[in-house]
């Protein structure tokens, strides 16, 4: 899949490849990023109720914040949420598509140079 995809980009910019297939692929890449940016809101939001209803009705305590359940969803959740953001940005989040490549020259650079 990931060659595929990969081949896909790499090919994006080729004149045989058709606007309407480019559109799709955007598209489809928006919606997936967009799908993650709602799930950021929905943790958040969903995380404050939970604490600020605890606080109104009374439950809650300074001793709550050193107790696993009350932080057990967050944790969980936010782990989802990482493995959610690594699935729509992928690679790209820690290394760019031409990361490798400028990587490649500055090792060869200063290889050259030592000898």
């Amino acid at each position: 899949m990931r060659r595929l995809r990969k081949h896909l980009y790499e090919n994006f910019q080729d004149e045989n490849f058709n606007a309407e297939t480019r559109y799709e692929l955007a598209y489809k890449r928006v919606k997936r990023i967009k799908g993650f940016y709602v799930h950021v809101l929905v943790y958040v939001l969903v995380n404050i109720y939970i604490i600020a209803s605890s606080i109104y009705k009374g439950n809650f305590v300074p001793e709550d914040l050193s107790r696993w359940e009350f932080f057990s969803t967050p944790i969980f959740w936010g782990v989802g949420l990482i493995a959610h953001g690594l699935s729509v940005f992928g690679r790209d989040l820690f290394f760019s598509s031409n990361w490798e490549e400028r990587k490649i020259k500055e090792l060869m650079d200063k290889d050259r140079n030592q000898k």
